[in-house]
């Protein structure tokens, strides 16, 4: 056992330095069955400029193969170029090589993921001094938003491997047969650099949908290609640009706040306002937030007449109204001799006459 495990080793490593230098990232997974067919889908536009498009594949998982939708992505720096990952068939097993960027596009396979990439090399843009120009001869872009592209229909016909039947793997039976090309070999030997944490996320995100996977979608998978591009917090350029356009916006908001308590004072000084008749110059610092500062000033002031108000309780016409109702508490023992003619009633005994009438009978 132990010796047909160092067999199987060895020649794993000698397959590896047979495989073109140019797969950069390496063999991940190597497995007996050959991935699925590629999907036939339209790419979503690209709405903002300086986002690359990265095609979708088949990638492989502990729950068999998954399709990671396409994409555009912002490349991690100005001039690079991505070059999609491929699987290749060696040693009677398919084997997956990762994707990288560089700033050429290397060997892929001659696998035809359309969209620019027709096998060999990359016919969908171009950077132009530091800006990316947009072949639409076969890129879809919002053109109302981005104006930097170009139509070259050349590229496209000289750099396009016919793939009738959507093969997603290189070499092998009924594989493509496309050997590196020497620009494609001397990619291989330039800086790259491994797919950038969004890429990373998104291949997860493919992982974990079940509808993503062949053993439930069977070649269609629920979603082919990301409707929305993949952003993320450096190397968006534009995005980025973007954002701190908005957040410099909220501290524009923050001072008009401390303008509407600027209008509470001048509230304050209404009394001031009170002896003029016009009111209006209160409506209008609430307008205008620049006289803020003006108002600010004329609050100041404002504590001057509060010792004025202090003076308010001195008036003597309110305690003058309290001995008012004196003269109700002398209304009060006025009903007293209406209470003394009450004994008059004592004539009442005036029936005693009416005893006298026994006497005269």
């Amino acid at each position: 056992m132990n010796v047909f495990r160092s067999a199987r080793y060895f020649l794993f490593a000698l397959l590896l330095c047979v495989v073109p230098a140019s797969a950069f990232a390496g063999v991940f997974i190597s497995i007996g069955i050959a991935p699925p067919v590629l999907p036939v889908y339209v790419q979503p536009p690209c709405p903002q400029d300086g986002y690359l498009w990265t095609p979708g594949y088949w990638a492989y998982g502990d729950d068999g193969y998954y399709w990671v939708p396409g994409a555009w992505v912002p490349a991690p720096e100005p001039g690079f170029l991505w070059t999609p990952p491929y699987w290749g068939f060696e040693g009677g097993h398919y084997r997956f090589f990762e994707g990288y960027w560089g700033p050429h596009v290397g060997y892929y396979g001659g696998v035809n993921y359309g969209f620019g990439y027709m096998g060999m090399g990359f016919a969908g843009g171009e950077w132009r001094g530091g800006r990316f120009a947009y072949n639409t001869a076969v890129v879809n872009v919002n053109t109302t938003v981005i104006h930097n592209t170009y139509v070259n229909e050349t590229i496209v016909h000289n750099t396009t491997i016919i793939n009738n039947n959507h093969v997603a793997y290189s070499g092998g039976p009924g594989g493509i047969q496309h050997q590196p090309t020497p620009e494609e070999r001397q990619a291989s030997t330039e800086r790259h650099v491994a797919p950038t944490p969004v890429q990373q996320q998104h291949i997860q995100a493919a992982a974990k949908d079940p509808q993503q996977h062949f053993s439930a979608n069977h070649g269609r998978p629920a979603t082919v290609a990301a409707a929305k591009p993949l952003t993320a917090p450096v190397h968006t350029g534009p995005i980025n640009g973007a954002r701190p356009n908005t957040e410099a916006a909220r501290p524009n908001a923050t001072p008009g706040r401390p303008n509407t308590p600027a209008a509470r004072p001048e509230t304050q000084a209404r009394p001031e306002n009170q002896a003029r008749p016009t009111p209006t110059p209160q409506s209008r610092p609430e307008t205008r937030p620049t006289p803020t500062p003006q108002a600010r000033p004329e609050a100041r002031p404002a504590p001057t007449p509060q010792p004025r108000q202090e003076s308010r309780p001195s008036p003597a016409p309110r305690p003058e109204s309290r001995p008012a109702p004196a003269p109700r508490t002398e209304a009060r023992p006025a009903p007293q001799p209406h209470a003394a003619p009450r004994p008059a009633p004592a004539p009442r005994p005036a029936p005693a006459p009416k005893e006298e009438h026994p006497h005269g009978r």
